[in-house]
């Protein structure tokens, strides 16, 4: 593989680390793909992913101390929400270099509302190291990122963080990491224990043992003692056997099984292979605190993940979508690359992180900018050329000027004024759109207003800069309850959005989300509107008598012409017709739309001089008021339908829930991972803050998806109300 050398992660041959870890932090831009490495790191809150992140840029010269990424120079920065919150929102590109070749760790959000950053860290990664805390171990939300990046054949490794915890337990994290991931998870390094503290690690290939200190350029090496390989043999024959089954020399398994010794050469390579194409998954162990595993890390990045030449590219359309040619990542080949975070800072404007996958970006080049939009979420269809003024290479939130940035490498671009995250940045002369990546759709609305009149045009103007930088938010302005309804992914999301809206000085403040019902006739009823007035000159005169009947759910609206000796003029009866459905718009008892009837005009009046399409309009309307006043009117609820997703262990838990929830379950089943998908239909008020409470339920490893179903009558003496003179 081009660009790798001969490792266990290298340590299993011997190799030094001192001269690995030699490092640039001046932001340099690599000059060929071989010698680019993307990495998304991956893993729940708390596991440890921006301290290995400090340790690695420590131990590789980039920042000179621990801490100072989250002490307010390079991530918090980023974001304003994340200084409130105290957890990491965006993705944040941290690059370090060892020896020659740059890698570029793209640092993940940990909370499950955040998945739309972590699946646009996926997107420009080329593997994913998943952390796992040898304290917390693995959750549900891990595994479900797991599932993510094997749909997507993303190559893996997995690093178990804070060895050096009191509390930490790595022989379980370990044991609890193949049983959620799989058999072909293996560690490559056996824990050494010294007074109960593990100090150093063996190599269960090399039979080396490795220890380090935080910071240290070159940690010390010597051989396993006797007992530290018997305790370790176990984990060696595994990890032999793991290599040679992926192996493509066929031969291999049969002369090992015959007792020959394979060469540590031979299964590195092989090794190597199996890493780089997805189908091996090495654990390491790390203190961030004492250094340990750090050196064994870099090593894994630079000498087992594939560069992004190994890698496939995403697909493109030209901009009447006809499929364009394949990608190739060619620094000579036409420019495209694809924004995969943007950020809104009070003086550089836009910052746009783009990963470009062909060509070169330079800067002072014009581009095309497009987008494919996301109607629904805000975002609008967009094309445009713009001119790259400012082109930097990004450490957290420091931005590094660069001349240029290859295919395969990562970038910033600023004072761009119409990218967006999912644009395609392409050349001018030739532009495509990248085909977008799947969005999780946002399930927990909130409704927003601002606090005083005055703010309403300030939140009206910043919420699309807000909506720009964020396409897992969708914007909703409810024609029918006149409520600005934000959709997010859940609790913490939404506090996130409104941090953004805050810092942009405007004054927002929630409300209770209002549910849009619908009206409708229960029985049969007839009325009669009657509309005379008499000012002076012309007059107005209309009288018309109607039926009421109600139709089937869903039926929608019919008007019926049973005019019989032209009593009502056939102009004037169109009249009556919009005056009805102007007040079913209305509503006829609480103000909501009227769905569901049959009117059918069977009479009425007219005057020879003062009679108009106004009068019969309101003619119209008077009557269906009528009507609705001698009856009752039922009002209606939008119920949706809703597929939830759950482990076995949890199924219980929610279908106890939903009965509270007034849901009618339409059927389960199972499906991969011992988990069951229930279908139910849940009224649209039970579904409120469902995303943040089935995540209670079920330790947050339940999924559901929802789509509008139809519109049923509301229960209880709240279903009816009665309209009298």
């Amino acid at each position: 593989m081009s660009g790798k050398g001969a490792q266990e992660t290298p340590k299993a041959s011997g190799r030094g680390g001192a001269e690995q870890r030699r490092a640039s932090g001046s932001g340099a831009p690599a000059d060929r793909p071989e010698k680019i490495r993307n990495v998304a790191l991956v893993g729940r809150s708390g596991a440890g992913k921006t301290m290995l992140a400090e340790a690695l840029l420590v131990a590789t010269g980039v920042i000179t101390r621990m801490g100072s990424i989250l002490a307010g120079s390079t991530v918090s920065d980023s974001d304003p929400s994340e200084i409130h919150q105290q957890r990491s929102v965006t993705l944040s590109v941290l690059p370090l270099v060892v020896a020659d070749v740059k890698v570029n760790l793209l640092d993940t959000p940990g909370y499950v509302d955040f998945i739309g950053d972590v699946r646009a860290g996926l997107r420009a990664a080329d593997a994913a190291l998943f952390v796992v805390s040898a304290v917390d171990g693995v959750d549900a939300a891990t595994t479900a990122l797991w599932e993510e990046c094997e749909r997507i054949g993303m190559p893996r490794a997995v690093v178990i963080s804070r060895i050096d915890h009191p509390r930490a337990d790595y022989d379980a994290v370990l044991a609890a990491c193949q049983n959620a991931f799989g058999v072909s998870v293996l560690p490559l390094y056996a824990p050494v224990r010294a007074g109960g503290a593990i100090t150093g690690l063996l190599g269960v290939l090399s039979g080396t043992v490795s220890g380090s200190r935080a910071g240290a350029a070159d940690p010390a090496v010597r051989p396993a003692t006797n007992v530290e390989r018997d305790e370790a043999e176990s984990a060696r024959a595994a990890l032999i056997e793991g290599i040679i089954a992926e192996s493509e020399d066929e031969s291999l398994m049969e002369r090992y099984l015959g007792g020959e010794d394979i060469a540590l050469e031979t299964l590195i390579a092989d090794l190597e292979v199996a890493v780089a194409r997805g189908s091996l998954y090495p654990v390491l162990a790390t203190s961030a605190e004492t250094g340990v595993g750090l050196t064994e890390v870099l090593e894994l990045l630079t000498g087992a993940f594939p560069s992004p030449l190994e890698r496939a590219l995403p697909t493109v359309s030209d901009l009447n979508g006809k499929p364009a040619g394949p990608l190739s990542c060619d620094p000579d080949g036409p420019l495209v690359g694809e924004v995969v975070r943007t950020t809104i800072d009070s003086f550089l404007g836009r910052v746009c992180l783009v990963r470009v996958f062909s060509g070169t970006l330079r800067e002072d080049s014009i581009v095309h900018v497009g987008g494919h939009g996301l109607t629904d979420r805000g975002h609008q269809d967009h094309d445009s050329d713009e001119r790259v003024t400012h082109l930097q290479s990004p450490l957290g939130a420091i931005l590094r000027p660069v001349p240029f940035a290859v295919a395969g490498d990562i970038c910033a671009l600023t004072r761009l004024t119409s990218a967006e995250t999912g644009d395609t940045v392409s050349d001018r002369e030739a532009p495509v759109l990248v085909d977008a990546w799947q969005m999780p759709e946002p399930l927990m609305p909130v409704a927003v207003q601002g606090a005083a009149h005055s703010d309403e045009d300030a939140l009206a103007k910043n919420l699309g800069k807000v909506a720009a930088v964020d396409p897992t938010l969708r914007v909703e302005r409810n024609a029918e309850t006149h409520q600005l309804v934000l959709w997010c992914m859940g609790e913490a999301h939404a506090e996130v959005v409104l941090d953004r809206l805050r810092a942009q000085g405007v004054n927002v403040q929630t409300v209770d989300v209002i549910t849009p019902l619908r009206e409708t006739f229960t029985v049969a009823v007839s009325a009669r509107g009657r509309y005379v007035k008499q000012s002076g000159g012309h007059g107005q005169y209309g009288v018309c008598e109607i039926e009421v009947e109600p139709l089937e759910r869903g039926a929608g609206f019919e008007f019926v012409d049973k005019i019989v000796g032209g009593a009502v003029p056939k102009h004037y009866i169109e009249s009556v017709e919009k005056g009805v459905r102007a007040q079913m718009q209305r509503g006829v008892a609480a103000g909501f739309p009227l769905v569901d009837i049959r009117v059918t005009l069977t009479g009425g009046k007219t005057h020879s001089v003062d009679s108009s399409d106004a009068a019969f309009q309101a003619a119209g309307a008077l009557a269906l008021r009528e009507a609705a006043a001698v009856t009752r009117v039922q009002l209606l609820e939008p119920v949706s339908a809703v597929r939830i997703t759950v482990p076995d262990a949890h199924v219980g838990a929610v279908m106890i829930d939903l009965s509270t929830r007034r849901a009618h379950v339409t059927g389960t089943t199972s499906v991969s991972g011992e988990r069951t998908e229930i279908r139910a239909e849940i009224p649209d008020a039970e579904l409120v803050r469902y995303a943040i409470e089935l995540r209670a339920l079920t330790a947050g490893s339940g999924r559901f998806s929802r789509s509008s179903l139809r519109y049923d009558p509301v229960p209880g003496k709240a279903s009816s109300t009665a309209v009298t003179d």
